[in-house]
């Protein structure tokens, strides 16, 4: 059973050794930083070194770890440990059987592979140790957990409305959705309501890749098209539009014919799987997989296959508004 200590990302704190273990590297870039602050508060002296694990070479954390002239407070962030070489492995099992005073090791192993099994199993099973998940926040349930967790810790309050108005803008990259919220959150004192989200980001969610499929899969032909031109006239990027698509149109594809697909089964949360099964409605396999097809292509004219990518999506937008008839 491992010894180790397992701390939520949000409440990490410094610990002789905190292995970050996961590939959002947005939340081990945050537990990092929160670590480093609360030391800098205690420690004003704080030397910071930094490794990479790929290229360690044999001695190179003990020498980091050794006391200096003046015992100066240590910090060590060691990163790529899933690409770590093999003089760390050795030195890392050393370290954990007898870590350095006043010495904070920071581990960041994206997950990503199984190489450091053995430096992994010996942090896990020292009583000093934390282990802080960063797991990938991908699904609905998961996005919708974070985004009340940010207002929460900051004892604010966020409507549903509102957190479905910013799943719908910030579809992407994590980072991306906790600086809306802290922007949120900075400009305005009152309860986040759905108005104030479409006034900071109304922009980004008229014309992001949900709003265009959206209105294109309600048939509304002429403004799903005139949302993907107002799209690409103030830069709006064909590839992750194209993402945005897909995630809709593989979703449709998953839950076809399929009564008994819930919540649970396809992580969406509930008022997405009920949008997903009105989408479908009037839909064959047929339909679906040639719709899958010209998203395929357009993916492919995006990437460099074609120079003229946008004639590519608008037959990709003008197929779903019509459902290929």
């Amino acid at each position: 059973m491992s010894k180790a200590k397992n701390i939520e990302w949000r409440k990490a704190y410094p610990a002789p050794i905190v292995l970050l273990f996961g590939s959002e590297t947005y939340l081990s870039a945050r537990v990092t930083k929160s670590i480093r602050d609360q030391l800098r508060i205690e420690h004003s002296n704080l030397e910071i070194s930094e490794i990479e694990a790929d290229s360690y070479s044999s001695g190179q954390l003990l020498n980091l770890a050794s006391p200096s002239l003046f015992a100066e407070p240590r910090m060590l962030v060691v990163d790529g440990a899933e690409k770590c070489s093999d003089a760390f492995i050795e030195d890392v099992k050393k370290y954990v059987a007898s870590p350095a005073p006043d010495t904070y090791l920071l581990v960041l192993h994206s997950a990503t592979s199984v190489r450091g099994k053995a430096f992994l199993e010996a942090i896990r099973n020292s009583s000093q140790a934390i282990e802080v998940a960063c797991l990938k926040i991908e699904k609905d349930p998961d996005r919708t957990k974070f985004i009340v967790a940010e207002f929460a810790s900051a004892n604010r309050r966020i409507t549903e409305a509102a957190i479905r108005a910013l799943l719908e803008a910030f579809s992407g990259d994590i980072s991306e959705l906790a600086a809306a919220c802290n922007q949120l959150m900075l400009d305005s004192s009152e309860t986040i309501g759905e108005e104030i989200v479409d006034r900071y980001f109304g922009g980004r969610v008229q014309t992001n890749a949900f709003k265009i499929a959206d209105s294109a899969l309600a048939g509304r032909q002429s403004e799903a098209l005139a949302l993907l031109r107002h799209g690409f006239n103030t830069g709006l990027d064909p590839v992750p539009l194209l993402a945005g698509i897909a995630v809709k149109l593989r979703t449709m594809a998953r839950i076809h014919g399929d009564p008994r697909a819930t919540p649970a089964s396809t992580g969406l949360d509930s008022w997405r799987l009920s949008k997903a099964r009105s989408d479908v409605q009037g839909w064959n396999d047929e339909e679906l997989g040639s719709a899958l097809q010209l998203l395929a292509a357009a993916d492919a004219a995006a990437k460099g296959a074609s120079k003229d990518p946008q004639y590519q999506i608008e037959r990709l937008i003008t197929f779903l508004a019509t459902k290929g008839r």
